[in-house]
């Protein structure tokens, strides 16, 4: 059953120990981590939280970039009173993840960012700025997110199925703002890698075409404690058709000394 803060943000919160938190990328909700809080609730305080806009969370004022997002985690961090957490993010959840990590440092025991951006090129950058540009007018295009982030395989068949069903479910106005600052967001907190201190995993397909393993070879080189974990034969969406594997990644990245 979902809580909610004081703030209007909805979150799952199940089992004790560490706390775990999940933040899922653009479209998706915090039913998109079900593989990863079944398997953490056995050994963390696992927490998967609706981003603005998204399930049942309210949403931020149109038009807020990434630092937005950014701060509205550190204010659900605070309201839920966590402070030293492993965080764990998807997609766009990846680069608010970086953000935070960036942003308070203090708060992040361990951070995992899985299929996250960092500096596309220019032919990416046009791409991803034309569709955002696309969705007042054309609306949520389902279609095409489903074909770049999974193969079409019977084994993705379950996840392909969720993810169109979020997608469509989406409000227009809160998916264009959260797209937007996904769109611009890939260079906002790029330089900050450097001071990151603690232990950060970059995990990603190696077939996801947006998401590279070129992306995360590159945010891994320039942290301290970055490395890389490539998942073969998959794309976009690794925490659903490959969740054994992203699991095992995980246990390994929560098993690294936090300083």
């Amino acid at each position: 059953m979902r809580r909610f803060t004081a703030q209007g943000t909805s979150y799952f919160e199940i089992g004790e120990g560490e706390p775990l938190v999940f933040v899922h990328g653009v479209g998706m909700r915090l039913e998109a981590w079900k593989p990863q809080i079944e398997a953490f609730s056995k050994s963390h305080r696992v927490i998967a939280v609706d981003m603005p806009g998204h399930g049942k969370s309210t949403p931020l004022p149109r038009g807020s970039e990434l630092p937005a997002f950014v701060g509205w985690l550190g204010g659900f961090l605070d309201a839920l009173s966590l402070g030293h957490i492993n965080l764990a993010g998807h997609s766009m959840g990846a680069l608010v993840a970086g953000g935070a990590v960036a942003v308070f440092p203090e708060k992040i025991k361990r951070v995992a960012l899985l299929n996250g951006v960092h500096r596309r090129d220019p032919i990416a950058k046009a791409a991803v700025l034309a569709r955002a540009a696309s969705i007042e007018e054309a609306g949520i295009d389902v279609d095409g997110p489903i074909q770049r982030w999974f193969d079409n395989d019977q084994v993705s068949f379950v996840a392909r199925s969720l993810t169109r069903t979020w997608l469509a479910s989406m409000d227009k106005d809160a998916y264009a703002t959260t797209y937007g600052a996904f769109a611009g967001g890939d260079g906002t907190y790029a330089d900050a890698w450097p001071k990151v201190r603690c232990p950060v995993l970059f995990l990603t397909g190696r077939d996801d075409p947006n998401s590279t393993p070129a992306m995360a070879k590159k945010m891994a080189a320039l942290a301290p404690r970055g490395y890389v974990r490539i998942i073969e034969g998959h794309r976009h969406m690794v925490n659903l058709t490959a969740a054994r594997e992203v699991n095992h990644l995980l246990v390994e990245w929560l098993a690294k000394p936090a300083r």
